[in-house]
């Protein structure tokens, strides 16, 4: 239950892809074997011994500062992201080893949470987990994100649609764009939470039957903020390029939750489609709207 090996290969990732050049080094001499900065060339950026900074990478970084991690962040040119990810592995290294956490149940939204989705008539709203299981949405978010629902699995998860359902390659216009963000999220989530059991079986599923997914897992790229913008081509209404942007919601308890709302720019064939769109949800979306969450589980 240690997570050594991915802070090993976390650092060893990071540390692969960044040039002499880049690091503000001088060229060394002779053929490296390696294509980024050695570990000694990290260990002095850094400010520190090149068997310390071995360690480290191996794993050990149980109780080492902050400053210091500061320090081999700088060193790797680590982004915000990346940063947040490394203290989280640090964190949950000096955490004693532990049995697999596994919640079950249904997901507890609170009643406020969905009126909120609910009020935002002209946007497409949903809450998900850190594993992106889709716990709630308004109308207009079932509607946009009806393609996850065709499957009879639930609680709906963007991963297993990404990486397992055909249809995810027509539904997303850049599907490679948005299947890294998808990797990188979960990724991210696995640093924060090493000993959640149901994201464990997430990422072996998707691990034992998905190439895509194992090779972006491997790449050990994070992130933590979810906003940007995104084009579907929606099978009920054709191309959508929306604006979105993610809300973390304070639940009190352990489970963290996140709310992504979509918009159109006003005035655009996106709009319009939309509103096309909200208009399919209310005739012949409301009864299988309200079955989808009835088995939700965090």
């Amino acid at each position: 239950m240690d997570n050594r090996a991915d802070i090993r290969d976390f650092l060893t990732t990071r540390r692969a892809r960044i040039t002499p050049e880049r690091a503000g080094l001088l060229p060394g001499g002779g053929r490296r074997r390696v294509p980024g900065l050695r570990r000694e060339e990290v260990a002095v950026l850094a400010g520190v011994s090149t068997d310390w900074y071995t360690r480290l990478e191996k794993g050990h970084i149980a109780g080492v500062s902050e400053d210091v991690l500061e320090a081999v962040a700088r060193a790797l040119q680590l982004d915000e992201a990346e940063r947040t990810h490394l203290s989280n592995l640090a964190r949950a290294a000096a955490r004693p080893a532990r049995a697999p956490q596994r919640r079950g149940g249904r997901a507890q939204i609170p009643p406020r949470v969905q009126w909120m989705l609910d009020s935002m008539t002209g946007s497409a709203a949903f809450v998900a987990d850190g594993r992106l299981d889709v716990l709630a949405t308004n109308p207009l978010g079932w509607a946009l994100l009806s393609p996850l629902f065709d499957a009879p699995r639930r609680p709906a998860n963007f991963a297993r649609f990404q990486f397992l359902d055909p249809q995810a390659h027509d539904y997303y216009a850049d599907w490679g764009a948005a299947a890294d963000v998808t990797v990188a999220l979960l990724r991210a989530e696995a640093g924060r939470r090493p000993h959640d059991a149901h994201l464990r079986e997430l990422v072996g599923e998707l691990s034992t039957v998905s190439e895509e997914f194992r090779t972006r897992w491997a790449a050990h790229d994070v992130r933590i903020h979810h906003d940007g913008a995104k084009s579907f081509r929606h099978p009920v209404v054709g191309t959508l390029d929306l604006g979105y942007g993610t809300l973390d919601l304070p639940t009190g308890d352990s489970v963290d939750l996140r709310m992504t709302i979509y918009t159109a720019e006003p005035g655009s064939p996106s709009e319009d489609g939309l509103k096309v769109l909200a208009s399919w949800a209310a005739t012949a979306g409301q009864e299988q709207r309200h079955g989808d969450h009835s088995t939700d589980r965090v």
